[in-house]
């Protein structure tokens, strides 16, 4: 079956879980059947439906009505309905063999001979799953992560009898659910993001239980030395310790002693501690969470992140998944701002791997025996040997992402999994891209963008370098006013697409273009009084410049995150408003357009205009020397040579 023959897709669970997934199927247009066993919970779960539905299209992320999308959902009972007519049957139930083995017994008896069976589960094994159908060619596992609406990960694993022709259409069915399919290629404990995230979970309560850090310095070295997204022990009530520690159970009785569970996590499900769910975990909940910025640990930072490497390496040598399917899955799935490959690599593989020899050496346990894998990465020099990416001029990009096509350099910024938020190794980044791009005789125009439909950029991620004093951050406030203003100094016209949230250091970055085009369901913002901070990169000077001083002052005094496109457009700042399914066409369109026109005399107009700000007359001046030496290129005597014929021009930059 190819993904062009699917149109209905059943999911059995109307939980969480299964409602979540019932509404990403309808809302990427296929009819959905959402089944339970009772009717008061399918029907709990499709109101569910309904309020999600309706809250997004409060905030214009619907691109139809919101009874359109509701009205392919029909919430049943009764089994034969549900799956008679299914392409792909999509199983949600909870995490118990002994019930998954009674659905899909029952479903068996119903479902269409071409169905394919996908289960949802996280962690029990796809190949036993599959062996109780009639059918493990046709069964993969297709995991989401919750809730399946918002996050953007789905592990597509395949079992020992999987067709590749069935992992591959399930792939093309999490696609066209605007999903990011990674591929698991072995049935394997955990499959890839419950593997390589409770062990590190674990080893966090691990340091706390054997005296050895405090829950502080743990969450400080985590989130503010290593960049996490929150703290570890934070991540773990997020989470669910309950959950972590039954992931820990299937995972201590399948693969052995290392990962035994820690003692102070099973004291705190005993209490029933599970976390933000239970409002008491590791934190309480009815209280703010506040972690210290400079409380971080360097043993403790090497340590966790030798437990990532030694994991993601074991999953590499078992050809579970490729480590640049683990670095994707561990982004998009947790919210890492790297992957373990690449925050091992920048920690020193062989310096992780003497971190575990001396834990073992002094502690005995296999949790931190050397993996062969772990071995192998070291002697090659790291699990990328130099480095993936995309390269310009032998530099490899990690947080964007650089491509030319017909004249255009494109820069995207390639963080979607945080909202494309900027970190200062970002900035570098693209500093570097426009200088190169810039002295690309090829590149007559730049477009910048955001990877996704959810952000241009939410602004600068200050957790992934949080300064210690008020010297770096000054120093980071230059840094970003320089790469900011990259653009506005390029000689060649700067195109922003900006579709999604544009924040804080995001809109100060697309302040510095030359032109932006925003689609309908973008928001503008400068919210850094909120923080009691100002617009560092730049926002309280070009800001001004676009809009005027008080258009200029009420978006940052207000520090409101919620300026539609259309009232920015009337401020002056976006020069164009689009449809939503229309900003990366448009914004490419106009890109080539200026690409198109004359380079020098854009140069030119460029370093008047700029000049002028502060000192009219030195603008002018600018302005007539300019227009003196332009009447010496061969572009203006090709501009008037295509007048005098009625045909378009083809400026050469001479």
């Amino acid at each position: 079956m190819n993904v062009e023959d699917i149109t209905r897709v059943a999911v059995l669970g109307a939980g969480n879980m299964g409602h979540g997934i019932a509404e990403v199927a309808a809302l990427a247009g296929y009819d959905v059947t959402l089944r339970d066993i009772e009717e008061d919970i399918v029907q709990e779960g499709y109101e569910d439906i309904e309020w999600s539905v309706h809250k997004l299209d409060d905030k214009d992320r619907l691109e139809e009505d919101p009874e359109t999308v509701l009205e392919r959902i029909t919430p049943l009972v009764d089994m034969a309905a549900a799956v008679e007519d299914a392409d792909v049957v999509i199983e949600a139930v909870p995490e118990v063999m002994d019930i998954k083995t009674e659905v899909y017994e029952a479903l068996e008896a119903h479902a269409p001979d071409r169905a394919i069976f996908a289960t949802n589960t996280s962690a029990l094994s796809i190949t036993d799953l599959s062996e109780v159908t009639e059918r493990p060619t046709q069964f993969c596992g297709m995991h989401f992560f919750n809730p399946p609406v918002r996050m953007q990960l789905v592990e597509v694993i395949s079992g020992a009898h999987t067709d590749e022709g069935t992992v591959e259409t399930i792939e093309a069915l999490a696609e066209s659910f605007e999903k990011t399919p990674v591929r698991v290629r072995k049935d394997s404990p955990g499959f890839v993001v419950n593997r390589v995230l409770t062990p590190l979970l674990n080893e966090a309560c691990w340091a706390v239980h054997e005296g050895d850090a405090d829950i502080a310095t743990v969450d400080s070295t985590s989130k503010y030395d290593i960049g996490l997204p929150m703290g570890t022990f934070e991540l773990a009530d997020r989470v669910g310790n309950d959950v972590a520690h039954h992931v820990l159970e299937y995972l201590h009785a399948e693969l052995g002693e290392a990962y035994e569970p820690c003692p102070l996590l099973a004291e705190r499900v005993e209490a029933e501690q599970f976390g933000e769910k239970t409002g008491e975990g590791w934190y309480d909940h009815d209280e703010s969470i506040e972690i210290p910025t400079e409380a971080g640990d360097e043993v403790i930072e090497r340590r966790l992140l030798a437990v990532l490497a030694n994991e993601a390496a074991k999953l590499v040598g078992d050809d579970v998944a490729s480590i640049g399917a683990i670095d994707e899955a561990m982004m998009l799935g947790t919210g890492f701002p790297e992957g373990p490959g690449k925050l091992a690599d920048e920690a020193g593989v062989e310096t992780l791997v003497g971190t575990l020899e001396d834990r073992h050496e002094e502690t005995g346990h296999p949790r931190y025996e050397v993996s062969d894998a772990l071995e192998a990465v070291a002697a090659d020099g790291g699990f990328y040997m130099g480095g993936e990416g995309d390269a310009s001029e032998g530099r490899t990009y990690e947080q964007i992402s650089v491509e030319v096509d017909d004249r255009v350099g494109h820069i995207e910024i390639d963080r979607p999994h945080r909202m494309n938020s900027i970190t200062v190794g970002m900035l570098e980044e693209i500093e570097h891209a426009v200088e190169t791009l810039q002295e690309d005789d090829d590149v007559r125009a730049l477009l910048v963008s955001g990877a996704g439909d959810r952000a241009f950029s939410a602004g600068f991620d200050a957790a992934s370098a949080a300064p210690g004093s008020g010297l770096e951050a000054a120093e980071i406030s230059r840094y970003g006013q320089q790469v900011t203003g990259a653009f506005e100094e390029c000689p060649k016209p700067v195109v922003a697409a900006i579709d999604g949230y544009c924040l804080g250091g995001g809109m100060e970055l697309a302040t510095g273009a030359d032109l932006r085009v925003a689609s309908e369901r973008s928001q503008f913002g400068q919210p850094e009084h909120e923080l009691g901070l100002l617009p560092g990169w730049g926002g309280t000077q070009r800001l001004s410049a676009i809009v005027g001083e008080g258009r200029a002052k009420e978006i940052i005094f207000t520090a409101r995150k919620d300026y539609d496109a259309e009232t920015m457009a009337e401020y002056g700042f976006v020069n164009e408003v689009v449809a939503n399914d229309a900003i990366e066409e448009r914004a490419r369109e106009l890109a080539r357009e200026l690409a198109a026109g004359p380079p020098i005399a854009q140069k030119f107009t460029k370093r008047a205009m700029h000049a002028g700000r502060d000192d009219t007359d030195a603008g002018l001046e600018v302005e007539a020397s300019a227009f003196g030496h332009l009447f010496t290129t061969d572009d203006v005597w090709e501009g008037l040579a295509a007048f005098q014929q009625d045909r378009d021009p083809e400026f050469e930059g001479e």
